[in-house]
């Protein structure tokens, strides 16, 4: 199970438990505690679920999987799976599209999106799609009553005051409110307590630039008049239904595929 944000394996695990399947789970050495605890909680909800879940440390006996990992991790994945049914995930990030007329609560609602679990999830916004001499104030103010939030922790704040510091020491543009960066960037990919931000100058260019990259993105957040193939409202991110399937990867239609 992946454990980059918490109990972010749940999903997973419920949809093996509905599907009729015993469910093996390995948590990650950075979950190892409330993925346990919400799966023993649906026991004590629906107790016949209790002979249907187990932990483990090896999955060699497993009919299937599902494997969540970085890219390099992913190789390793394929390779050892490849004979039984898998899905198999990769990396990927969230991104968000801005028009300019963004009202203030949308802005504030984005910030939660680019900040909630410290950025660390795929649907976290790594980075926005900018119009061209998009100005970063109305954002910073918006998110500016978020500042406690992050400037009290002091490992999301050292890796603010890290990235700051080789920013200026390489002279490398950036905005700063105190507590989040933004620089501008053609990748997806943003290090904590940093967004990056890339300009456009239409429409085309726009969905050209998010096409691109569709096989690295897990959602996009926008207004809908930006007519953005399957993108959600600002502030949703991180609020998926059970539908919303990682990788756009239907885990249901799968695991029902599996006798």
């Amino acid at each position: 199970m992946a454990g980059n944000i918490p109990a972010v394996g749940f999903h997973d695990a419920l949809s093996v438990l509905v599907s009729g399947h015993t469910l093996l789970a390995k948590p990650s050495s950075d979950d190892p505690l409330l993925i346990r605890a919400l799966l023993a909680r649906l026991i004590e909800i629906e107790p016949e679920f209790k002979d249907y879940i187990h932990f483990v440390e090896r999955l060699n006996e497993s009919d299937a999987y599902i494997a969540t990992g970085s890219d390099n991790t992913a190789r390793y994945f394929h390779y050892y799976f490849a004979k039984k049914p898998n899905i198999i995930r990769k990396n990927r990030t969230s991104v968000a599209a801005l028009t300019g007329d963004e009202t203030r609560d949308e802005l504030r609602a984005l910030g939660t999106d680019i900040l909630q679990c410290f950025g660390l999830g795929c649907r976290n916004v790594s980075k926005v799609f900018v119009p061209s001499g998009y100005d970063f104030t109305g954002f910073y103010q918006a998110i500016e009553d978020m500042a406690d939030d992050y400037v009290h922790h002091h490992k999301y704040f050292n890796n603010y005051e890290y990235n700051k510091s080789i920013y200026l020491v390489n002279r490398v543009a950036h905005s700063d409110n105190g507590f989040l960066l933004a620089t501008e960037s053609e990748a997806l990919v943003s290090p904590i307590s940093v967004l990056h931000y890339q300009p456009y100058d239409s429409l085309e260019e726009l969905k050209g630039s998010i096409g691109q990259s569709e096989e690295k993105i897990q959602c996009v957040v926008a207004k809908p008049e930006l007519h953005l193939a399957g993108s959600l409202p600002f502030g949703a991110a991180q609020s998926p239904g059970l539908s919303d399937y990682a990788d756009g990867i239907d885990t249901m239609t799968f695991l029902s595929s599996i006798d």
